[in-house]
């Protein structure tokens, strides 16, 4: 197994922000400055065609460390961010540049796409939770949750199918046909989100993947506005839900 090397560490407003590697896989970790007591960690997802430090995961991070005082990471997902496209990351991604400038629909390209990615991501992540348990500031006895949206998504739903650790996820605004079986088999809280009037992804697939998940505990989000219109609003919820399934308080407005 490989350990997380770290190449880089700074200090803002009470946040370190360390660079690492895992392997070849780029990544960044996310946690309380102080660094005094163990903490539960929060995985995230970064969206189709953005980065681990994309502005939404750098907002993101930082307010489930400030307010939450989580360590929180995320990884580039293949052929996204810092890792090199390969010959079918061209291929798929030049097709949906064609489909999107004739207005044809996404999703033939897109869920094929975000299966493949997911296909390779899943054991990243998993492996990326094994290095970080072994850091004295997060351990193997912490609570481990989840966020992904878009691409995130894709990659988290069968993550978290298959991921006994982790123990709450936030999940939406993906293409939900390649997700369906490993919904199934998650039964751990779950906060979804959807747009309600999205343009791209039809309300009734996702209304029917919320339903499809086994979670004993799981609220729907349905916010007014297309894929675009996603609010901010949400961030703090999710906040506030992740603080109260992985036991801890929230310490700062949100």
């Amino acid at each position: 197994m490989h350990s997380p090397h770290f190449t880089a560490e700074s200090f803002s407003d009470g946040i370190a922000e360390r660079d690492f590697t895992l392997g070849e896989i780029p990544g960044v970790l996310w946690s309380p400055a102080s660094g005094a007591d163990r903490a539960p960690l929060v995985l995230m997802g970064h969206g189709g065609g953005a980065h681990k430090k994309h502005r939404a995961m750098l907002g993101r991070a930082h307010l489930l460390v400030r307010a939450c005082g989580f360590h929180v990471a995320v990884i580039d997902a293949p052929g996204h961010g810092d890792r090199p496209r390969d010959e079918r990351d061209e291929r798929d991604i030049a097709e949906l540049r064609r489909a999107q400038a004739a207005g044809e629909p996404e999703a033939p390209v897109v869920v094929p796409y975000n299966a493949r990615l997911a296909e390779a991501a899943v054991p990243e992540y998993r492996a990326l939770l094994d290095a970080l348990q072994e850091l004295p500031g997060i351990g193997t006895e912490g609570p481990v949750g989840y966020v992904g949206i878009g691409l995130g998504m894709a990659i988290g739903v069968p993550l978290v199918a298959a991921e006994p650790r982790i123990t709450a996820a936030v999940f939406g605004m993906a293409w939900p046909d390649a997700l369906f079986e490993s919904a199934k088999r998650i039964t751990v809280p779950v906060e979804f989100d959807m747009q309600w009037d999205d343009d791209r992804i039809p309300r009734a697939a996702s209304l029917a993947l919320f339903d499809t998940f086994a979670s004993p505990e799981k609220s729907l989000h349905a916010n007014a506005g297309d894929d675009f219109d996603f609010p901010r609003v949400e961030s703090a919820s999710a906040a506030r839900f992740l603080a109260r399934h992985l036991g801890r308080r929230v310490t700062s407005a949100v």
